[in-house]
C-alpha cells in the first residue's frame, strides 16, 4: 500500500453566498434601443460583433460590424433581446466594459466606458492597455 502524499476534505458549505461575475460587457438601455433599430432593418443578422484591431496613434480602436453567425471562439452577450458577440483577441480588453449610445448635436455613437484602459489618443480612437 503506498502513503498519500496529499490529503483533501471536502466539506459541505451551507448558505454561501455566491459572488457575481465581471460581465465581459454590459449594454446601457440606449445601446440596446439602437443595436434593435440597426438589426430591424437586416433580418439576415443575428447580432453585432465587437472586436479590437491594432490601429490608431495608441495601439488599438474598437470595430463593430453586422454578423449572421456566432464565430468558434467568440464570447455570446445576450441582453435585453440583443445579441452581441465578442471576437477573441477583444474579450480580455473588454472585461468588464459598458457599451453605450449617445447621440448629440454633431455625432451619434457608440461609446466603451472601459476601466481597464491605461490610456488613449487625443482623438479618442485608440487606446492602450
Amino acid at each position: 500500500m503506498s502513503a498519500s502524499l496529499v490529503r483533501a476534505t471536502v466539506r459541505a458549505v451551507s448558505k454561501r453566498k455566491l459572488q457575481p461575475t465581471r460581465a465581459a460587457l454590459t449594454l446601457t438601455p440606449s445601446a440596446v434601443n439602437k443595436i434593435k433599430q440597426l438589426l430591424k432593418d437586416k433580418p439576415e443578422h443575428v447580432g453585432v460583433k465587437v472586436g479590437v484591431r491594432t490601429r490608431g496613434c495608441n495601439g488599438l480602436s474598437y470595430t463593430l460590424e453586422y454578423t449572421k453567425t456566432k464565430g468558434d471562439s467568440d464570447e455570446e452577450v445576450v441582453q435585453d433581446g440583443v445579441r452581441v458577440f465578442i471576437e477573441k483577441k477583444a474579450q480580455l480588453t473588454l472585461l468588464g466594459t459598458e457599451m453605450d449610445y449617445v447621440e448629440d448635436k454633431l455625432s451619434s455613437e457608440f461609446v466603451f466606458n472601459n476601466l481597464n484602459i491605461k490610456g488613449t489618443c487625443g482623438c479618442g480612437e485608440s487606446f492602450n492597455i
